[in-house]
């Protein structure tokens, strides 16, 4: 179910870095303190990552009671996170299973200018112009 994403109704990725000793209280709070969510509204799934990019920790209130979910990846995989730290994000069950794959929810491929060094009497000219 944690893995596959099936049965949740909604999928709140929290970005920003967390302490992965916190449990299921500790992590109730930080989504009402930092995001201004209700972690008691029943079927979202909150995930939480820590310093390694190998584990991730989710709470999912199921009616009777909050249930507390880590995932620890084998040594050699990691979770591609997005790069913006102070947003709580909603995922789609499409985004979800790629994050679980370990494909990057953000874009990967960027624009690179190549660096042209240019001798000094060439750009003593263009300055000049």
């Amino acid at each position: 179910m944690f893995v596959d994403g099936i049965g949740f109704r909604k999928i709140i990725l929290c970005t920003k870095r967390v302490d992965m000793r916190r449990g299921v209280d500790g992590l109730s709070a930080y989504v009402m303190l930092n995001y201004h969510l209700d972690p008691t509204d029943r079927g979202v799934l909150y995930l939480f990552r820590g310093r390694s990019a190998r584990t991730i920790k989710g709470i999912c209130f199921e009616g009777i009671g909050t249930v507390l979910y880590t995932l620890r990846l084998a040594p050699g995989n990691s979770f591609q996170y997005p790069r913006n730290a102070d947003e709580a994000r909603s995922l789609s069950p499409e985004q979800y299973r790629q994050l679980m794959s370990g494909i990057a929810l953000d874009g990967t491929i960027r624009e690179v200018y190549p660096h042209i060094d240019m001798p000094d009497q060439v750009a003593a000219e263009s300055q000049r112009s």
